[in-house]
């Protein structure tokens, strides 16, 4: 209760949240924003029909759906910041170099990760216009009667400035705002999608000719499911283990310190996730895209081994998590970096000595932790499909009603963290006061 009243007491958090909303609901007045010269009739009810574009299309707030200027949002800019992220890892030199080199490198990152989430999203934009033609026949205007490539670099180049509007409104929430703008614009499109889910559910069970015993049993059913699923993700998102530290420099009884190494559960977080469903929906978009039948020859064999509502898929898509969470939790959390990072400060794990001994302790732990996160990752990422074949949802409620899914460990993720911001900076303004 203290630190809900410091909040809503402290006139600059109360400015920042109002300015955030405002931020936010002038980004979704800009989801409705058409991209000019586009036949919008034409596409809306392909991309609601194609699963891998509908899925696209609930990340970007309905705004790929609505073929808005907006339809490729901030997602351009995460990848290119994961691919520079990767490529730190004494990949490419000159990148390891500039993140060494305190403010200055960092903006040299910032710069060089936007120019390539343009670059990202212009060669994102035109090969979703030449596939989206391709597949209905084209995508302009009827007015315009001989298409030419020019037309979509123009749509391209539209979208890919929408693209950097994303950024910048980002970026403003982060300095004028209450912060992690690029993720708030994330949630903001994900959050968007749960009216559309209440909507559909709603129709299926309660709506006339339905509203039977069984129907609005299985309705609150889903609904308690959903609401237990996220407060699972909750708990396990703030697990994690403490390995304690004492530093060489600081006598024995004189005093209590709580000094310790944190190792989240979910090191990766949803990267792997990511990867995973990236790498699995390229063959898919591509069938998708060329109107290939997935019911003989080679778009059904693709369909079976990377559509993961398929058995082959579904497999496929476990595998693929495990490897990229295993992969991405050693990257993030490299053992022998933190084992050098304690040397230099004088620092040691009790029982364990420095150096070789304290990597391997280290790397020995990051296992077994990694291991229990995967196996929560791959529950999390299973559920929406074992629910969907369990429940028998088809068709746009199969893509609208979700349970579980890595979305949530953004959501949760997001959330968490903006308010342990939101009471941080109430509680600099009241220690600002004392003095």
């Amino acid at each position: 209760m203290n630190k809900l009243k410091a909040i809503f007491t402290n006139k600059d958090v109360l400015k920042k949240m109002g300015i955030t909303i405002l931020i936010l609901l002038a980004f979704r007045i800009l989801v409705w924003v058409p991209i000019p010269l586009i036949d919008v009739q034409n596409l809306t009810g392909f991309i609601k029909q194609n699963e891998f574009l509908a899925i696209l299309n609930n990340f970007s707030g309905q705004a790929l759906g609505n073929l808005s200027i907006m339809a490729m949002g901030i997602s351009p800019y995460i990848t290119a910041s994961i691919v520079i992220q990767l490529l730190q890892m004494d990949i490419i030199p000159i990148l390891k170099e500039w993140g060494e080199q305190g403010e200055a490198g960092k903006q040299k990152i910032n710069r060089l990760t936007r120019i390539v989430a343009l670059i990202l999203a212009f060669i994102q934009s035109l090969v979703l216009l030449l596939g989206l033609g391709a597949a209905r026949g084209g995508a302009l205007i009827p007015r315009i009667l001989e298409p030419k490539i020019i037309h979509y670099i123009y749509m391209a180049l539209v979208m890919t400035a929408g693209t950097a509007v994303a950024i910048f409104i980002g970026d403003l929430i982060t300095k004028y705002g209450i912060g992690n703008g690029t993720s708030m614009l994330i949630v903001a499109g994900i959050v968007t999608s749960l009216p559309a889910m209440v909507t559909q559910l709603w129709t299926l069970y309660i709506k006339p000719p339905a509203g039977e015993a069984l129907d609005i049993f299985l309705f609150i059913l889903i609904m308690v499911l959903n609401v237990a699923v996220l407060i699972g993700v909750t708990y396990l998102e703030l697990a994690k283990r403490k390995i304690p530290i004492q530093y060489a420099n600081v006598r024995a009884g004189r005093g209590k310190t709580d000094s310790n190494l944190p190792i989240k559960l979910n090191t990766a977080g949803v990267i792997p996730v990511i990867f995973a469903s990236t790498i699995l929906s390229i063959p898919l978009s591509m069938v998708g895209m060329t109107n290939q039948s997935t019911s003989s020859g080679v778009g059904y064999w693709l369909n079976q081994i990377f559509n993961y509502q398929n058995p082959i898929g579904f497999v496929l898509y476990m595998v693929l998590i495990m490897l990229f969470a295993f992969f991405y939790s050693f990257l993030m959390f490299n053992p022998e970096s933190v084992a050098e990072n304690l040397s230099k400060s004088n620092a040691y794990i009790p029982g364990i000595r420095p150096g070789e001994d304290t990597t391997n302790y280290i790397s020995r732990l990051l296992f077994k932790i990694t291991v229990l996160g995967t196996v929560y990752l791959m529950i999390l990422a299973a559920l929406p499909i074992v629910t969907t074949i369990i429940f028998g949802f088809k068709g746009t409620v199969a893509q609208s009603v979700t349970i579980g899914g890595t979305s949530l460990i953004i959501v949760v993720g997001v959330a968490l963290e903006t308010v342990n911001q939101i009471i941080t900076q109430s509680t600099e303004q009241e220690y600002k006061r004392l003095f």
